[in-house]
């Protein structure tokens, strides 16, 4: 066993590290060095460094993440075999993370092996927590300004897989899967990835749009950061004057009202996105007739509207 792999890495923590590695390679000491390096995950710089250079650990790691494919399909999930593909995954974000193990990681096409756990369909804890965790992955590389990770993101078609997160999870699912979403469309090949199709722009407008519709007031933590990302994926949306018109068709006007104004009011840069969002829209002959005048303001907020 591995002695007091509970305990925190305090001391020694370099050779500590190593230790609680090559426990993870055994079955006896696995579960056990896989929960203290989640937990101390980031105490230790080069512990994604570690994780990837060490032999087969990787491996280890794959092993742990794909053995919950079958029980995923037959809805034979154990809580405590959720708590370990989740400690697995948490480790691949780390590796995610690290500049110099990113490129690396996505050239092995590590993040893939993430990817049917975006693609389920069910809202329930267990599916939720492994959802959550595997986006965490695919937002740590989207966040990094690489067009070689965008590519890659890209090609392994995450954009449906985030679109279907943004469906069926819960707000902070939906609010990571918008903002990989947001983040890719930042760049010109992620724009011109979905302006390429019809079909793929109006399932994203579309998407956003429901995202609208069911915002859910009740979880006051991630509300202000899921509009946030809605408002920049609409604003980079928006930008496209060829299909800015269609856009105002698409955008539920309760975005542009008070009430939600004021939730990320306290946020400058989500504010001034959503005042360049509106003058993009003004620009629309199709909503002109909506832009006249100020978005109307909202019954809880009287009187309000976007400054």
């Amino acid at each position: 066993m591995v002695s007091g792999a509970a305990a925190p890495l305090t001391f020694n923590p370099p050779a500590r590290v190593r230790y609680l590695i090559r426990g993870l390679a055994s079955e006896e000491t696995r579960e056990q060095s896989l929960d203290v390096l989640c937990k101390n995950r980031l105490a230790y710089d080069n512990l994604a460094v570690l994780l990837w250079h060490s032999f087969g650990i990787m491996g280890v790691l794959l092993k742990i993440i794909t053995s919950a494919y079958r029980p995923l399909l037959s809805d034979g999930l154990t809580e405590n075999a959720v708590t370990q593909v989740c400690n697995a995954i948490a480790l691949f974000q780390c590796v995610a993370s690290h500049p110099d193990t990113r490129i690396p990681f996505i050239r092995a096409t590590m993040p893939v092996y993430l990817y049917p756990f975006l693609n389920t369909m069910s809202n329930e804890r267990s599916y939720e927590c492994l959802r959550i965790t595997s986006l965490g992955v695919i937002g740590s590389l989207a966040k990094v300004e690489d067009p070689e990770v965008i590519e890659y993101l890209l090609s392994t078609q995450i954009f449906p897989s985030c679109l279907r997160c943004m469906e069926v999870g819960k707000t902070l699912s939906r609010t990571v899967s918008t903002f990989i979403i947001y983040r890719i469309l930042l760049s010109e090949k992620g724009l011109k990835y979905c302006f390429v199709l019809a079909e793929r722009y109006l399932s994203v407008s579309q998407c956003l749009g429901k995202l609208v519709e069911n915002l859910s007031e009740d979880d006051a933590e991630n509300l202000p950061h899921l509009l946030k990302n809605i408002i920049g994926c609409y604003l980079r949306l928006s930008e496209n004057e060829r299909t800015r018109p269609q856009l105002s068709s698409y955008i539920p006007w309760k975005l542009l009202d008070g009430k939600y104004a004021n939730i990320v009011r306290s946020d400058p840069m989500a504010l001034a996105d959503l005042r360049q969002l509106v003058c993009n829209l003004r620009t629309s002959k199709s909503c002109t007739a909506h832009c006249t005048d100020e978005p109307p303001a909202s019954s809880d907020s009287p009187g309000t509207s976007i400054p």
